[in-house]
């Protein structure tokens, strides 16, 4: 068994240089896939290459989070190592932070900054001589050039759909720290039935988005070329969909291993780190909804 003095180190390991490669493939395909619709030819490589490349990324994660599971079922793993398990989820998740604050950082700068200065406010008003009738309120609804970015025909009602999701969001929240508290009572069928309640509220937050962006695409012209309105609410809401998706696809495995005995109630980071993120991910939502689809 580990004990303080000892800090488990794991053989040399294929995962690191499969994760590299991985990444590398990924990105390459997204920019040929990219390149090639700017382009407009039809007939690109890059979606496949794109695709192998997160079928290489998916296995990687399968099998070095396998590797982690099956070392920590071991006993292989000290307090001391806990602990570096916990800075690291920790400094993960300031990393997402700063990467959303980056993208909310370009909506307040757009909004308050750039597009003022477009239609002749303030000092840098002089941008105004590019586009003389123009002039600039938000959500914009009439851009400077409707030939090269469309604008959309409305913009997407936050009370309708968006508050749904907010709802669905902020209750999955909750259901989770009901879930961890079972854990640590060991309470077996509350954890499991609260925690597969979660699942459900965010795959269904999934499914409200996807239709809201086939009515926004649709129905409002709303698309990430209608100008910097629909550029900022594709990016920001986009990623943020990427990340419901992935921290849903972390509680379904919390919950197989759940299903499979795993965790007791004074030993359970994998299910702790996974609540972090999914409260991480409603937050950011949360800010969204004020930011994008309210103000």
């Amino acid at each position: 068994m580990a004990s303080h003095e000892h800090y488990y180190v794991p053989a040399q390991s294929k995962w690191p240089i499969i994760a590299t490669v991985g990444m590398f493939i990924t990105v390459f395909g997204l920019g040929t896939w990219f390149n090639d619709l700017k382009a407009g030819r039809p007939e690109s490589h890059g979606p496949w290459i794109f695709f192998f490349g997160a079928l290489c990324l998916a296995y990687m994660l399968f099998g070095w989070f396998g590797a982690v599971v099956k070392e920590s079922r071991a006993g292989l793993y000290s307090p001391q190592l806990d602990r570096s398990f916990r800075w690291g989820m920790s400094w993960f998740i300031f990393s997402e932070v700063m990467f959303f604050i980056a993208f909310f950082g370009a909506l307040f700068y757009v909004r308050n900054l750039a597009g003022p200065w477009l239609g002749g406010e303030g000092a840098k008003g002089v941008a105004h001589m590019l586009w003389p009738n123009f002039e600039f309120s938000w959500p914009l609804l009439h851009t400077p050039d409707p030939k090269l970015f469309p604008p959309p025909k409305d913009i997407i009602d936050p009370w309708h759909l968006p508050l749904i999701n907010t709802i669905l969001l902020v209750s999955s929240s909750v259901t989770i720290t009901i879930a961890h508290h079972a854990l640590r009572k060991n309470h077996r069928g509350a954890l499991k039935a609260w925690l597969a309640l979660t699942i459900l509220l965010g795959l269904s937050f999934l499914v409200l988005q996807a239709y809201e962006y086939h009515e926004a695409y649709n129905e409002l012209g709303l698309t990430l070329g209608s100008g910097i309105y629909g550029a900022t609410f594709f990016m920001l809401t986009g990623f943020h969909g990427a990340h419901v998706t992935m921290g849903t696809l972390i509680l379904i495995v919390m919950l197989v291993r759940i299903l499979r005995g795993h965790f007791n109630a004074d030993k359970h980071f994998g299910f702790e780190a996974a609540s972090w993120y999914w409260h991480f991910v409603d937050v950011v939502w949360v800010g969204l909804f004020i930011f994008v689809y309210v103000l």
